[in-house]
């Protein structure tokens, strides 16, 4: 049986580049999303054996979506695309679970390996991330953690992408005061007071891009 893959990144084009690569090598695209929370119902329906996620989707970030899948359909793998090389990124990734980081400046000559080996168990990981890293990781070396909770991660994202509060409170299926909370608790918890140093968080963390 052929190797059955989602794939969630929100530009069209790219989207279909990396399509096109993957089943050139015989695997199968069983699923495309153009955002975290597209991802997230098609991995429940579909279980595919990988899921490749791009970390700066809109609405929902393809770190968080990871997190949901894993636990909604752990047996599949999954590998988030990225820009950033910094240690931050990547030990967040393996803290949540994801398998094969890799960067999006390497993802055609990259991908195939990745998706290969995190399918056989493996970890995946681009050239350029730093292997010290990874085995600090490993051996439970005291690494730096994200300040945030998932759930103030994506009230950031939304944030920082100009919604409103009663258009997070939809998203996230809750009432306007508890987004107002979340909003509330973020900025208290960062030390910021304007928007605008919420939105700067969100692209430094690349939850967003410029």
């Amino acid at each position: 049986m052929r190797m059955r893959l989602l794939l969630a990144e929100d530009h069209l084009m790219f989207r279909q580049g990396l399509k096109a690569v993957l089943e050139r090598e015989n695997l199968e695209v069983v699923g495309e999303a153009s955002d975290g929370h597209e991802a997230i119902r098609l991995a429940r329906t579909l279980h595919p054996d990988v899921a490749v996620l791009d970390l700066a989707m809109p609405n929902l970030n393809g770190l968080d979506a990871a997190r949901e899948i894993i636990q909604s359909s752990p047996k599949t793998k999954t590998i988030l695309l990225t820009m950033h090389t910094e240690d931050q990124y990547v030990i967040e990734a393996l803290r949540a679970g994801i398998r094969g980081y890799v960067l999006k400046s390497q993802a055609t000559p990259d991908l195939i390996q990745a998706v290969q080996e995190v399918y056989r168990g493996t970890v995946y990981l681009s050239p350029g991330v730093s292997r010290a890293l990874v085995e600090a990781y490993l051996s439970k070396t005291h690494l730096p953690s994200d300040p945030l909770t998932p759930r103030e991660r994506q009230v950031l994202q939304l944030v920082a992408e100009g919604k409103t509060t009663k258009e997070i409170a939809v998203v996230l299926g809750v009432s306007v005061k508890t987004a107002e909370s979340h909003r509330t608790r973020l900025m208290e918890k960062l030390d910021v007071h304007e928007t605008a140093s919420l939105v700067r968080y969100a692209i430094r963390t690349g939850l967003i891009q410029p």
